[in-house]
């Protein structure tokens, strides 16, 4: 048998056999961290007759996720269903889709045909010129340009738009007024998020909560009729106003985190991308763009609205999320069209806006189906097992107590407060009989509250939209919830070099210009010959993705781009480059962008006397390669044969020095060789041997700040840290050094420290062996990294990856959690990931690995402080049932039980703080059973405790008290104390839940300030309760004895929680002795 784990990078569903080896929570740091070794067997194998066991939700079968939903036990499906997905919804968005995309296609084939027919025409007869409705400042409406625009040249639209193609619009605040009210906001309608008078529908829908209104009206009736309106409406008003309460607070609860989920869901879609205005580049939200914008595109940016291009070298584009065809559209003046929404699968170029918002097809597309998607995690689903056999066990007992209360009923052999036979068969009226039969099938529906841990899943919800909000201001955006969870399993991190270990803040601090070394600018660069100059000036300027806007005047000329082009545009300007003159001096024919795989780029420029030249630059050892002579810093050409040793020894000492190493050289070419037609051209690859070296640059990335601590942090907490770069191999070991991931000279040996292309050399078994060995490996291509994942991830591992380019989005998806970075990272790459860490920053991973050991912690200290509470509070009903025919806590009391326990309970626990505890732990297995042998004996000795003492206060209460009053007054003094101090044991419990496996269960309560609020309010309104509304909940005013008595029973479970943790536990989980005995009777029955 199989089960659906993982989708792989080709979009294929892959399967993890039941006979795999498990994932286990490998530990990397014996020192500090006890490693369990755990045989593979049966236990640890996903168990394919289980429905709930679930170890990956992402990408699995829509069978797999219904199967489970059809198997738990539910009251109240619309909430308990609210944040996993809507597998009908799902279908309903998906059909949406393909009639938008149809409409497309529909639109393009048209469009085609027009410009099809307009041609023939223009070749027999003159065209008349359209007509034009002018809208404000513009010479085109919003109606035109959105139909038209097909058949105009780049130059006529930005003419017509008031935009120029190389310095955008001039962005004053008036002129963007104008285009927004002329042309519209790239902005689309959303759908209202549910109001809280939804939430209260939702909640009511609970099966249980709708039978106890039921029974309340009819208790309510029957008592008016009775005992009069003044005194009978008591029992059926107060199940009302208490399953009311219920209510209310459920409906609130789940509309704050709603409304979390809302505003991470908008912080997800804010995405920040380049525009030039006025010259200059700036960086400006997606909802900012306006019509007559001029964006950039390089790979992997989104299409930010519907436009056509400019300028483009090699521009490919990714329309799948349009027409749903995986093909790549290459785009040039022929195929100008851009769609918003797309992705740049390669090249780069830039557009020219005109149509945002609604008016694309894009913006129809998301304005027309719904958004809260919603998504399960394991844990939730995990969670919904457990809550289904809890309900299982809950309502068997409720409908035992149900038959025995009504067999003693019927029997005679239940008395009522003052001893008398409730029933007498002939002589009880039928209206007292009925309200006898309701008041016992009251409580046993409420049993049935109680028992079934409706609000167990729910907490998931809950502690994960706790933790999202705070992983927000520690710079991690969640866009998936199972990652947080899994996060808390990752037992390795692969993470980038630049700009996660060091600060992404690039200088060249060192240069070699031929034999020349250059360190201090300009003073250095004074002896070279202007010749060597010009050519550094010309390849730097010309082959660059960024851009130097020099303002009029003595201003400073701004540097925009990536930090290495950054870098080495400002070293040029050091050197007097003058950008804006090189780039109108010269035109380029044609770009090869840089490329991870080949980690160079080059260009073709054409120059003013028809003169070509070819410029690279990258890796450069790569780049050295393929140079057979060098300019010398005198301008003359000299053989690179007797000089090679000499610029390998001065990239070795610069990596050494952890520099990266940049190369530029280029070549002379003769115009006649480049391909003249335009098609010819896009396909040209440009020469890339026999060049002339220019220079080599050394740039310096400093290590960031606390990356080092938070390494260890990591090591300690029992996960591996491994460095995949595409830095030079040496480079990339003395950045390891200084990080801390490698701690000695003894480390530096392979496989530990490896190169990428002897690592994809290795067979698939052999991969496998040394994928666990690795620490660091240097000059790695992107599919090195997806390979060294897959290793990894067979091998056993919990592998949480880091990227920022476009080509990194396999192995983002490939990992168990992929974290992209929100300010290098491209937009494919943050949509294949499901973290994005917001500043780029390691320590921030460091945060989401100890995030998600909290939810997990979290959950568990819910499921312990629930189980007591259902186990006491079941056992002592049942046993008080059974043996006198009534139970203590009636109907509104166990309601109020609920409350604290499900929804108070879950925010009080649900929502603790992270501590540094957990990460001197070992990585959470996610085989590892949910309720631990802790947790076991904690929840034990609690409910043992709180069931021996109430009930023995149960049957000798009156002799123990020394109540000396009336039958009837003893019997509710008596039983007001049951639960009064079963509330007050709930309470003191909550502080013991807050720490499982430690003796200070108060150590940073004070910082938890809702835990303290919630504890204190829950004290609070139980006072009120007893001493001011006896009547509704039949009880009695307790005096200052009773209430030291009941301080003092519910005081008691601190000290026993601290001797119970001295009990021993077995390693083993209890869970998997019980199993093996189900597992053994069911496998020869599937034999059959």
């Amino acid at each position: 048998m199989t089960s659906t784990s993982r989708g792989s990078t080709n979009g294929h569903l892959s399967a993890t056999n039941a006979d795999d080896p498990p994932r286990r929570s490998a530990s990397h740091s014996p020192a500090s961290v006890h490693h369990i070794d755990v045989n593979i067997d049966e236990d640890f194998t996903v168990d394919p007759d289980d429905p709930f066991d679930i170890t990956q939700t992402k990408n699995a079968a829509p069978e797999t996720l219904q199967r489970w939903r059809q198997a738990a036990l539910v009251l109240n499906a619309s909430r308990r269903f609210r944040y996993t997905l809507d597998l009908k919804k799902e279908e309903e968005n998906q059909k949406k889709k393909n009639l938008i995309r149809a409409h497309a296609q529909v639109i393009r084939a048209a469009l085609l045909f027009k410009l099809a027919g307009e041609r023939e025409l223009e070749t027999n007869t003159t065209v008349a010129s359209p007509v034009r409705f002018s809208v404000g400042d513009f010479s085109v409406g919003l109606e035109e340009l959105v139909s038209m625009s097909k058949d105009h040249n780049v130059k006529g639209l930005s003419n017509l738009l008031k935009s120029n193609p190389e310095r955008g619009i001039n962005g004053h605040d008036a002129d963007l007024l104008s285009r927004k009210t002329a042309f519209g906001t790239n902005t689309y309608p959303r759908k209202k998020g549910r109001s809280l008078l939804r939430f209260l529908w939702e909640a009511w829908q609970d099966l249980t909560l709708i039978i106890l209104i039921i029974a309340a009206a009819v208790s309510l009736a029957l008592g008016i009729k009775t005992e009069g309106p003044e005194e009978g409406w008591y029992d059926g008003g107060s199940i009302a106003f208490a399953v009311f309460l219920v209510i209310v607070v459920t409906a609130f609860s789940d509309y704050r985190q709603s409304l979390q989920f809302q505003n991470l869901n908008a912080e997800k879609q804010n995405i920040q991308l380049e525009v030039i205005r006025g010259g200059r580049t700036v960086k400006i939200s997606i909802f900012e763009i306006v019509v007559g914008d001029v964006v950039p595109l390089k790979i992997g940016d989104q299409v930010p609205a519907d436009g056509v291009v400019i300028t483009g070298h090699s521009l490919a584009i990714d329309e799948s999320s349009m027409t749903g065809e995986s093909k790549i559209v290459h785009k040039d003046h022929k195929a100008p069209f851009l769609m918003s929404g797309c992705k740049v699968a390669d090249g780069v170029g830039s557009m020219l806006v005109t149509g945002v918002g609604i008016n694309t097809e894009w913006g129809l597309l998301m304005a027309s189906i719904s958004e809260d998607t919603g998504e399960e995690t394991p844990l939730q689903v995990r969670l919904n097992g457990v809550a289904t056999f809890i309900g299982i066990v809950g309502l068997s007992v409720a409908l035992s107590v149900l038959a025995i209360l009504l067999g003693r009923y019927f029997s005679g052999n239940t008395r009522d407060v003052n001893g008398n036979v409730q029933f007498v068969g002939g002589k009880t009226s039928v209206s007292n009989a009925v309200d006898g039969v309701i008041k016992i099938f009251t409580i046993a529906v409420t049993i049935v509250v109680v028992a079934v841990p409706e609000g167990l899943p729910l907490a998931v919800t809950l502690t994960l939209a706790y933790s999202m909000r705070k992983m927000m201001a520690d710079k991690a955006l969640v866009r998936r919830l199972s990652a947080c969870e899994t996060m808390g399993s990752a037992t390795t991190i692969c993470s980038d070099k630049t700009g996660t270990l060091t600060l992404n803040q690039m200088t060249v601090v060192e240069a070699y210009v031929g034999r020349k070394k250059i360190i201090n600018l300009p003073d250095d660069s004074s002896n070279l010959h202007p010749d060597v100059l010009s050519l550094i000036n010309e390849g730097i300027a010309q082959n660059t993705s960024g851009n130097v806007f020099e303002p009029k005047g003595d201003g400073e000329a701004e540097v925009s781009g990536s930090p290495t082009e950054k870098a080495i545009l400002s070293w040029a300007l050091k050197l007097g480059m003058k950008f804006g003159l090189i780039r109108s001096s010269s035109k380029i024919l044609h770009v090869f962008p840089f490329n991870s795989e080949k980690k160079r780029g080059g260009v073709a420029v054409k120059l003013g006397d028809s003169g070509v030249h070819i410029h690279w630059k990258g890796a450069a050892e790569i780049v050295l390669a393929s140079c057979t002579q060098y300019l010398d810093s005198n301008g003359l050409l000299q053989s690179i044969d007797e000089e090679k040793d000499f610029f390998k020894e001065a990239i070795d000492d610069m990596a050494a020095r952890s520099l990266r190493c940049v190369a530029i050289a280029y070549r002379s070419y003769e115009m006649d060789k480049v391909p003249s037609y335009e098609d010819d051209l896009a396909q040209w690859s440009l020469p890339e041997h026999e060049l002339v070296l220019l220079a080599i640059v050394g740039i310096k990335d400093p290590c960031r700040p606390g990356v080092k601590d938070a390494v260890k942090v990591c090591t300690d907490a029992g996960v591996k840290v491994r460095m995949v770069t595409g830095d030079n191999i040496q480079t990339a070991r003395a950045i390891a050094f200084e990080c801390g991931i490698l701690s000695s000279n003894e480390d530096v040996v392979e496989p530990n420290v490896i190169e990428g292309k002897k690592f994809r050399a290795l067979t698939e078994k052999e991969r496998e062996q040394v994928a666990k060995q690795i620490t660091v490996m240097g000059r790695s291509s992107p599919n090195d990294k997806l390979l060294l994942v897959q290793a990894l991830r067979k091998g056993g591992e919990v592998v949480a990856v880091t990227g920022d380019g476009t080509n990194d989005a396999p192995a983002l998806h490939e990992a168990d959690i992929g974290l992209s970075m929100g300010i290098q990272g491209t937009e494919v790459a943050k949509e294949s990931s499901d973290i994005i860490i917001l500043d780029d920053n390691f320590a921030s991973v460091v945060k989401v690995v100890r995030w998600g050991r909290s939810v997990y912690a979290n959950i568990q200290k819910f499921i312990q402080f629930q189980l007591t509470v259902n186990v006491a509070a079941l056992v002592i009903n049942v046993v008080a049932a059974i043996s006198s025919g009534d139970v203590p806590l009636n109907a509104v009391q166990l309601l109020w039980v609920n409350l604290i326990m499900d929804t108070l309970g879950a925010l009080a626990l649900a929502t603790e703080p992270p501590t540094d505890h957990l990460m001197h732990r070992s990585p959470v297995g996610r085989r590892e059973p949910l309720i631990t042998n802790v947790m076991w004996r904690n929840l034990l000795v609690q409910a043992l405790y709180q069931v021996i003492v109430l009930l023995v206060l149960n049957f000798h209460g009156d002799k123990i008290l020394q109540i000396h009053d009336s039958r009837a007054h003893r019997f509710q003094v008596k039983n007001t104390l049951i639960f009064n101090a079963f509330v007050l044991c709930q309470i003191f419990n909550e502080f013991n839940a807050r720490k499982p496996d430690e003796m200070n269960v108060f150590r940073g309560v004070t910082k938890n300030r809702l835990f303290i609020g919630i504890v204190g309010i829950t004290f609070v309104l139980q006072i009120l309760i007893i001493e001011f509304l006896g009547k509704f909940t039949k009880t009695v005013r307790l005096n200052w004895t009773l209430w030291l008595v009941s301080i003092c029973i519910g005081f008691v479970s601190w000290p026993l929680a601290l001797v119970g943790k001295l009990i021993p536990v077995s390693k083993t989980p209890w869970s998997r002795y019980m199993m093996k005995p189900w597992r053994r009777f069911r496998k020869p029955r599937a034999m059959q």
